[in-house]
């Protein structure tokens, strides 16, 4: 693998991206998941539903849908499957009476920040020193790649 990311071909890069990912994936399942979590089988779909509401407080249902760039009855869905296991709270928004807000439930709070945090400080420790444009860079890349992959998944 090449080290020095400056000089990389395309093949290059594509090859230690090819080696990295998999490994990147499987540091990423093996994060331990605290036991309260663990029992009710969550999926990986609810992974950002949940980041998005621990890192942000309570949010609407289109709020959701707008960040996870999903359908709000997506979102709707996965809040009231949440909602009924008990990991969700559904209330009213205190500008808007007739808006409902997500939130998640207060005996939740502190195991799904410790199962996010390991990932997020990584994050973290990573884009601290890059420039907020070689961080802008590294979001626009991930995103392209989903989007690539979606493709190649999808015609």
């Amino acid at each position: 693998m090449v080290n020095n990311a400056d000089g990389m071909t395309t093949d290059q890069a594509v090859r230690s991206m090819l080696l990295l990912m998999p490994r990147i994936v499987g540091r990423a399942k093996r994060m331990p998941i605290p036991e309260t979590l663990r029992i009710l089988d969550l999926a990986p779909r609810h992974l950002s539903l949940l980041a998005y509401l621990q890192h942000d407080g309570s949010l609407t249902v289109s709020r959701l849908a707008e960040r996870l760039e999903i359908a709000p009855t997506t979102v709707s869905l996965m809040v009231g499957d949440l909602s009924r296991r008990g990991v969700l709270t559904r209330e009213e928004d205190d500008v808007d009476r007739r808006r409902r807000v997500v939130a998640i439930a207060p005996q939740y709070v502190e195991p799904i920040r410790e199962w996010l945090a390991g990932s997020a400080q990584a994050w973290a420790t990573v884009l601290a020193d890059l420039t907020p444009a070689e961080r802008a860079t590294i979001v626009r890349t991930m995103r392209a790649y989903e989007t690539a992959l979606g493709k190649r998944m999808h015609g």
